[in-house]
């Protein structure tokens, strides 16, 4: 009887090393809201990345909008209640999506992130982080704004979640840069809780109470174009110097009208074709990197229509 226990102790033990992660199954993909273009691109990446995965389907969900951190947390929870083999996350928060990761992690579900990191406490439980290195980019845009706006005067940022891991980077590359390379003052940043028509308004009030502001800065898709409409119904579109972040349709039209200067544009596809491909090797025991830059372009009226640009413009 002893001998029967031990055999069937060995036999679970071998289960939960060895077989912890089973090829083939449910990959779920879970991102900061489905209501964004940017959104949608990766979703498109990722689509074609399991259509090249024999044995693998996609589910494709995200909150109503960045800030429901809540409801985000619960779809993370969901898909390791359901067993999913995998799960490819763009944690809206780098602090409240780390228990949620942890139940996946305790639960030999392998998770690679996407687009924003989590806090220090959550790195041992993905296996990947894919995304912009925000820091560099937030530079790139403040290099392209001090290029056409000059060394003096004001400058807005308009940002959109606070705390969210790709806009510490990102807006923080942006101030950093600026401080340290300019005498440029900042007003802001004005957080738009990535909603276009918050967006909207507050760079509309933002342009009123500071008539001699020279440069704006838009960082993230929504609030970009949300401060583009507004420079355009202000009438302000040619008075002063816009660099924006993302690069959907809308903002595509604002460079080629001169509305916007430049935009920084994420590998967004990329982002959901090769989180799909990395969670895939995760599963089937192939070494991935801890790290992967998906790379930026900055897009200008002058390479709107070259080929590096149209590889990442949606």
């Amino acid at each position: 009887m002893r001998k029967f226990y031990l055999l069937a102790v060995s036999a679970v033990l071998v289960t939960a090393t060895t077989g912890a992660y089973a090829a083939g199954g449910e990959i779920a993909v879970i991102v900061k809201t489905v209501n964004s273009n940017y959104w949608q691109n990766v979703q498109k990446g990722a689509k074609t990345a399991v259509g090249e995965a024999k044995g693998y389907t996609m589910t494709f969900q995200g909150p109503a909008a960045e800030s429901a951190i809540a409801d985000e947390v619960n779809m993370v929870e969901n898909a390791v209640n359901r067993k999913v083999a995998g799960i490819v996350l763009a944690p809206s928060d780098p602090d409240a999506l780390v228990p949620a990761i942890k139940k996946a992690w305790e639960a030999h579900i392998p998770v690679v992130l996407i687009d924003s990191s989590l806090s220090d406490a959550g790195k041992q439980y993905y296996q990947s982080f894919l995304s912009t290195d925000n820091e560099k980019a937030g530079e790139l845009c403040a290099k392209a704004l001090i290029d056409r706006v000059g060394q003096n005067g004001k400058i807005a940022i308009m940002s959109y979640v606070p705390g969210a891991g790709s806009e510490i980077g990102r807006v923080g590359g942006f101030r950093k840069y600026i401080e340290a390379h300019s005498k440029l003052q900042i007003v802001g940043p004005y957080y738009s809780q990535s909603q276009m028509a918050t967006a909207l308004n507050q760079t509309t009030d933002v342009l009123s109470a500071n008539p001699d502001l020279k440069g704006i800065f838009g960082a993230n898709e929504p609030t970009a174009v949300g401060m583009g409409r507004a420079l355009k119904q202000t009438g302000k579109a040619d008075k002063l110097v816009a660099v924006g972040f993302d690069g959907n349709q809308d903002l595509q039209d604002f460079v080629r009208s001169g509305t916007i200067q430049a935009i920084a544009v994420q590998g967004s596809y990329q982002m959901g074709y090769k989180g799909i491909q990395t969670v895939v090797n995760v599963i089937e025991h192939k070494p991935v990197p801890k790290q992967v830059d998906t790379g930026v372009v900055l897009v200008d009226k002058q390479n709107l229509d070259s080929q590096d640009a149209k590889n990442v413009l949606y």
